[in-house]
């Protein structure tokens, strides 16, 4: 056996050099893999409080670190096409104590300590930072698209048209900026929606939140970027010309 071994050392040499090889590039694999999952920004866009239209809408940051939240769109797509809104500078309709948890009191009879609120004082946008870990919510989906009926010139009675028109999906986008990357990122998620009656149920489209980081997406952020910083400057200097 000795002497097998050391008529073919060359070739076992050459092959444990390659399964050493082998080892060490799925170890830098699995090393690569847990990087990028740390880095991969993650935005999460729930319903809180509720089940329906009144239902809070949840912006959560679930990344590493923190996310310049830029741009929040909506699409409201109804029986006539689809409407698209920028709802960042849209005043907050829900008082600071909407986050609070739990009882109104504690075990001792003490107020409940109540949780840093980040849109706590963004009384004209909902742009800003957003910590790791961290959440704000920008009103209730009813507050929506009674916003976007009320650009758009549709009268509302109650939570659907007033005419024959028919509403079928909200769908919230976010566009924000991670770390020191210089594209965008974004994630969006659709919520369907259902009248019955007295009242209007909203039901997430998809389990999860879908995440807007592939090369090609992040370049259609950023045309959208440009289109909705156009619109608002326009917004801005035709507020300035009416106030004149």
């Amino acid at each position: 056996m000795f002497e097998w071994l050391a008529q073919h050392r060359d070739v076992l040499v050459v092959f444990i050099n390659l399964v050493t090889l082998a080892i060490w590039l799925v170890y830098a694999q699995l090393l690569y893999w847990g990087f990028r999952r740390q880095r991969r920004p993650r935005l999460l866009i729930n319903r809180g409080k509720k089940r329906d239209i009144d239902a809070l809408c949840i912006i959560s940051n679930m990344s590493a670190e923190s996310i310049f939240l830029e741009y929040i769109v909506a699409d409201l797509e109804t029986s006539r096409g689809t409407i698209t809104v920028d709802v960042t500078d849209r005043e907050q309709q829900y008082s600071e104590g909407d986050e609070t948890r739990g009882d109104t009191t504690t075990h001792d009879g003490s107020p409940p300590e109540r949780r840093h609120d980040p849109s706590a004082g963004r009384h004209d946008t909902r742009q800003g930072p957003l910590d790791s870990g961290d959440f704000l919510h920008i009103g209730t989906f009813s507050g929506l698209i009674h916003s976007i009926a009320e650009l758009e010139g549709i009268e509302m009675a109650g939570h659907r048209p007033a005419d024959d028109l028919v509403l079928h999906s909200l769908t919230i986008r976010l566009i924000g900026i991670y770390g020191p990357e210089d594209m965008p990122v974004g994630a969006e998620r659709r919520f369907r929606l259902e009248d019955r009656g007295d009242q209007c149920a909203l039901t997430p489209a998809s389990w999860d939140t879908k995440r807007l980081a592939s090369w090609r997406q992040r370049r259609r952020l950023r045309r959208l970027i440009q289109r909705l910083s156009a619109q608002r400057t326009d917004r801005l200097i035709g507020l300035s010309d009416h106030a004149r």
